[in-house]
């Protein structure tokens, strides 16, 4: 099958892409965290676009963005399980609410990065399938197994205490969200288009105070109902599996794009939610 490129669409105002400006006015916290909102949910922010996608001021306190994505799909899971529904099916439902908030979009990179990666022959090749908005075989895999691994993790966590489920989930999203940055600031753009290569090299300043912040945050969400060594467990877990992800893409294209940032973040929240499974569910 010939694959085709992807189409840029027109730009709205208020979409989850700036216009790649790299100018050097500084951008607000306030403006950081609505560009996090935009560029990772389809929650409204207001019809007030940004004049530039700045990648590095929104990597800061992305935790917060990743609170407020994550919250709803979380209460979901608690509200659906204590109120009686089979924890598979809460967690499916709330897995699905999930996707309509952020718009599938880690889905959408992990499943392009499967078709990319393992799809074609030259590293050309690959990143041209990568590039494609349609999904083969790979893609499709990459889109079903990670589903069915989150329903499943979030399903064993939730029929043990539901409580500490909703707050373990959101724990991960937060983590993975920000971690999944590191990739940006270690390996360089593997195409000189698209949103990777428009936001350039992540600052190390950045990365690790974004990371940081993730990490504090997440250890008053996941460490009082799961538990310090639980909490400590998943961090290793998804380390483990941020750097195994790295080298792999050395090895196949040389660097990274969004899609595989985006994969990442996949990544780590079923590395996290996984190592709080083996220690919790039943």
């Amino acid at each position: 099958m010939t694959k085709s490129p992807k189409v840029s669409a027109p730009e709205p105002r208020n979409d989850n892409r700036g216009d790649g400006s790299q100018d050097q006015a500084k951008t607000n916290v306030v403006d950081a965290i609505l560009l996090g909102l935009r560029f990772y949910s389809r929650l409204p922010t207001g019809e007030t676009g940004h004049d530039r996608f700045d990648f590095a001021a929104m990597v800061r306190p992305l935790a917060f963005p990743s609170l407020v994505i994550g919250a709803g799909p979380a209460f979901a899971l608690l509200f659906l399980t204590v109120f009686g529904m089979p924890p598979l099916f809460a967690a499916t439902i709330a897995l699905g609410l999930w996707a309509v908030i952020t718009g599938a979009m880690a889905e959408d990179a992990f499943a392009d990065a499967m078709d990319g990666l393992f799809g074609g022959q030259t590293v050309a090749r690959k990143l041209e399938i990568m590039h494609d908005s349609r999904h083969g075989t790979y893609g499709t895999l990459g889109i079903v197994i990670p589903f069915a691994l989150r329903v499943f993790c979030l399903g064993a966590l939730a029929a043990a205490a539901p409580l500490a489920a909703a707050a373990i989930w959101l724990g991960s999203t937060v983590l993975a969200r920000s971690g999944a940055t590191w990739i940006a600031h270690q390996l360089p753009p593997a195409r000189a288009d698209g949103i990777s290569a428009q936001a350039g090299s992540l600052p190390a300043r950045s990365c690790y105070f974004g990371i940081g912040l993730a990490v504090f945050v997440s250890f008053f969400l996941m460490v009082p109902l799961g538990g310090l060594g639980r909490w400590i467990v998943g961090i290793a877990f998804a380390t483990i599996a941020l750097i195994l992800w790295r080298q792999l893409l050395v090895k196949i294209i040389g660097g990274q794009t969004g899609d595989t940032i985006g994969a990442a973040q996949l990544i780590l929240e079923i590395a996290i939610l996984s190592s709080f499974m083996f220690g919790m569910g039943q």
